[in-house]
């Protein structure tokens, strides 16, 4: 898929990497959902499909957080509070962290719920908003968007995949 360079685009890209990721996620079994085997976003790690949704729900709501802050005319402090860019597998873990009480049917409603947000924002934010003017560093409003969702979508999608696959719950 190329890289979004309008709203249109950009909706696009997330319904359909969504789309997508969904069915694979629904094939995930209830039972193992929380089976560590999957390589994890730090090197050396496992985590679990759970953990996995978890990431991709922390990204989501701190995307909504970021414009939520930019939209008040507050500063946003990329990635998060207490995280430089270099710390991911660690804000990968805190993510891991905070929805760890969550079962796996609630993090598929939390992880709609976070791309419903997503959807909502951008519909009501113009083109020139999202694509007309570095926003972080060279990076527009669209473009960090789409790197914390239709990206890791895709990602995610992939690596659910394989795991599908090796544990015979997708025919290769």
């Amino acid at each position: 898929m190329s890289v979004p360079r309008s709203k249109s685009d950009l909706l696009d890209a997330i319904s359909k990497t969504f789309d997508r990721l969904v069915q694979d996620l629904a094939r995930v079994p209830v039972d193992v959902a929380r089976e560590k085997s999957l390589e994890g976003h730090a090197a050396g790690t496992l985590m679990s499909p759970a953990d996995l949704v978890a990431y991709l729900i922390g990204w989501n709501e701190l995307v909504l957080k970021w414009l939520e802050h930019d939209d008040r005319g507050e500063p946003v402090d990329f990635p998060e509070d207490g995280y430089k860019w270099s710390q991911l597998g660690a804000l990968a873990q805190k993510f891991y962290d905070h929805y760890r009480d969550l079962d796996w049917p609630e993090l598929l409603d939390r992880l709609q719920g976070a791309k419903a947000g997503l959807v909502a924002t951008i519909i009501e934010r113009s083109d020139e908003e999202l694509y007309g003017q570095p926003w972080y560093d060279k990076w527009t409003k669209g473009r960090m968007i789409q790197f914390n969702t239709s990206s890791p979508y895709a990602n995610a999608r992939r690596r659910i995949r394989a795991w599908l696959r090796e544990k015979a719950y997708l025919s290769k």
